[in-house]
């Protein structure tokens, strides 16, 4: 009986650190918009260069753009090169570092580091990149919209895993432009 109530006690604490690990990588998403705007007016964008935003090297700086062209195309919206565009589109970046903990060689009979256990905690940094997208009422010459998606831009070894991580932001951090309308 006791071993029983131990292991179920290790367990959790295994699923518990597990989930911690899985949730301190997710991408986190936030937006604001200007209340009032009718964004079903805009339908057509331009990209702009805003001074002072930091972009990164050219092909990603391509990368971001095509994966915010397709989302935003999804939505019905429109890229043009007119200055009679609808809105106005720009994004910076900006990367951060943190520290990542990471247990090695729990186990056993569930018992946990101090309890008797054996194991390790290695601690490494990593860069956690975040995207941010402006959007702009043209006529207007006023900010309508603002996301941003940390943990977004962490470049790894592997270009294509680094495009899917990317696209899968921009989709989660445009899932809500236009904002929800209230009823």
């Amino acid at each position: 009986m006791r071993k029983s109530i131990v292991l179920q006690t290790a367990a959790g604490l295994c699923l518990a650190l597990l989930l911690c690990c899985s949730l301190g990588l997710a991408q986190d998403v936030k937006y604001n918009f200007a209340p009032g705007t009718d964004f079903s007016k805009f339908k057509t964008y331009k990209w702009v260069d805003v001074k002072g935003n930091n972009h990164p090297d050219q092909m990603i700086n391509d990368q971001i753009k095509q994966a915010i062209d397709s989302q935003l195309a999804t939505k019905g919206l429109a890229k043009t090169e007119s200055d009679e565009a609808n809105l106005y589109i720009d994004y910076q970046i900006a990367v951060n570092q943190e520290k990542q903990w990471d247990a090695i060689g729990y186990g056993g009979y569930g018992r946990y580091r101090g309890m008797g256990g054996t194991g390790t905690m290695t601690s490494s940094t990593i860069n956690i990149g975040t995207l941010v997208v402006d959007m702009y009422d043209a006529k207007e010459k006023k900010q309508v919209w603002r996301g941003d998606a940390t943990k977004t831009l962490n470049p790894s070894k592997d270009p294509q895993k680094n495009q899917k991580n990317l696209e899968k932001a921009v989709a989660k951090l445009l899932k809500n432009y236009p904002p929800p309308v209230k009823k």
